[in-house]
């Protein structure tokens, strides 16, 4: 049998591997202890309600019975309402799970994994269908974490505690924080995102767009000017910062200072290669049309260089923000995310850390989202957007 046969049977087979193990979990955890010292699975109701549909749809999906769009959806609901008893359950019993919870958490998870791999082989023939669904994978992917999370954090380590809010709050703590810390959470995000960062950004990256092109015109520059380049954009942050801090002081101009540096020359580098992307022919034929250089470049280069710009673009929303964040530890006013963050850790304030991690992450995916929907309306001549 060939490798690629192999292959598409392990991947057929792999429904089947989960479902079995969903029936092997809930049997361990029929045998076993759900929480500790002697409490067995049946003397929780919740949890045996749980150990029941996860029975029940792990067994009818190895016979083959629910393999269809609306067994997928069932399963999928199996798994939630699952997750939801098994949170709901864990709650009163903090830090006492024992083997019979960690096979039922096993199956939960399984069950999640066999509702993703069932969904990933859907074929809609509408394009919002697709999107939509393409959307929700990664999105119960994700939610699978957080319950886990949950559950290992509340369920784990010492009995009436879990595992201590010093070394790792739980999702829901971080999300109480979140709901009442937002005066505070919004300040910071002020005071680095929209000033540090998104200032930092626009000027590096505009400067860098403006300079790309005068290096493009004229060879001195591009031989003396990106080797250097190479040369700063090697600095580590945590050198930089503190110069940045001495001579801009300690508010937003000297973070967003950093911030410039960090994205400059990512956008150069990058907006260099594209222009340099069109091949001889077709500037040659521009030169045919009677094209001078300046036409040649917004008609026929810049387009070309989009892929490339959009690139660093994409690259420097992530490198500005942990730019700015860094730059906060080494002088900054009382608000700012890393500041925050720098404040927090000193007095063991886990659950605002994470807050204040969680408001970067958002921050940061939004913008790498919102570039990533521009970048297909721009470049929507390019292969990799029409395919």
């Amino acid at each position: 049998m060939s490798t690629a046969s192999l292959r598409l049977d392990r991947r057929s087979n792999m429904p089947a591997l989960l479902a079995w193990f969903i029936v092997a979990m809930v049997v361990v955890s029929l045998f076993t202890t759900i929480f500790q010292p002697d409490l067995g699975v049946m003397d929780v109701p919740r949890l045996s309600l749980c150990l029941v549909i996860l029975a029940i749809a792990g067994v009818r999906y190895e016979l083959g019975f629910m393999r269809n769009k609306v067994g997928d959806i069932v399963l999928g609901l199996v798994t939630a309402i699952a997750a939801w008893l098994l949170i709901s359950t864990v709650s009163v019993h903090v830090g006492q799970a024992g083997i019979g919870f960690w096979a039922l958490t096993a199956a939960t998870w399984a069950a999640a994994w066999l509702f993703v791999e069932r969904l990933a082989h859907w074929s809609l023939t509408s394009p919002l269908s697709s999107r939509l669904v393409s959307l929700a994978i990664p999105a119960i992917f994700g939610i699978t974490l957080l319950v886990l999370w949950e559950l290992v954090v509340t369920g784990a380590g010492q009995p009436g505690q879990g595992i201590s809010n010093a070394l790792l709050p739980s999702p829901s703590e971080i999300w109480a924080r979140l709901i009442n810390s937002g005066p505070t959470l919004w300040k910071d995000f002020q005071q680095t995102f929209l000033k540090a960062v998104l200032i930092g950004y626009l000027i590096g990256c505009g400067s860098a767009f403006v300079i790309a092109i005068l290096v493009d015109r004229v060879p001195f520059l591009r031989r003396g000017l990106l080797p250097i380049g190479n040369l700063v954009s090697a600095l580590p942050i945590i050198g930089v910062a503190p110069i940045m801090v001495m001579w801009f002081g300690f508010d937003w101009p000297s973070k967003a200072a950093v911030v410039i540096i960090m994205t400059f020359f990512p956008m150069l580098v990058n907006t260099v290669s594209g222009l340099a992307a069109s091949d001889a022919m077709q500037r040659d034929l521009m030169r045919t049309y009677a094209s001078g250089y300046w036409q040649t470049l917004v008609k026929l280069r810049l387009p070309m260089a989009m892929p490339f710009i959009f690139n660093a673009l994409k690259i420097n929303t992530t490198l500005a923000l942990i730019g700015a964040i860094v730059a906060e530890f080494f002088g900054s006013p009382t608000a700012g995310m890393g500041f925050r963050i720098s404040t927090a850790v000193g007095s063991m304030d886990l659950d605002l850390v994470w807050a204040e991690i969680t408001v970067a992450a958002l921050a940061g995916m939004l913008s790498y989202g919102a570039l990533t929907l521009l970048e297909r309306a721009v470049t929507f001549w390019h292969p990799s957007v029409r395919g």
